[in-house]
């Protein structure tokens, strides 16, 4: 696969996901972002993926990554912008990229 084939990935994540791991373990486990990210990196390899990944505690730095569009779909756990953010939910619809 070469870039534009659909292999460039970004999984974008949103305000206090850096804290996994070490926020509430016995609620969101002990796993950190980065272990999460490294076992993904792994399984990229299989799938011919490259996956750029991507954290802000701030919602205009998460628009403004999306608006890059340089990659072909995002994985996008937004943490609590989740049900609040429409402008972040206009940003990925307007990149028309699969989210």
């Amino acid at each position: 696969m070469n870039r534009g084939d659909g292999n460039r990935i970004l999984v974008l994540n949103g305000p206090n996901l850096n804290l996994l791991g070490s926020r509430e373990p016995e609620i969101y486990g002990h796993e950190t972002l980065e272990d999460i990210h490294t076992a993904m990196s792994r399984h990229s390899i299989d799938l011919d993926l490259e996956i750029i990944f991507f954290q802000s505690n701030h919602e205009g730095v998460l628009i403004d990554r999306i608006h890059e569009k340089d990659v072909d779909a995002a994985i996008v756990n937004a943490g609590g912008l989740t049900h609040t953010s429409v402008s972040l939910r206009d940003a990925l619809l307007a990149v028309s990229r699969p989210f």
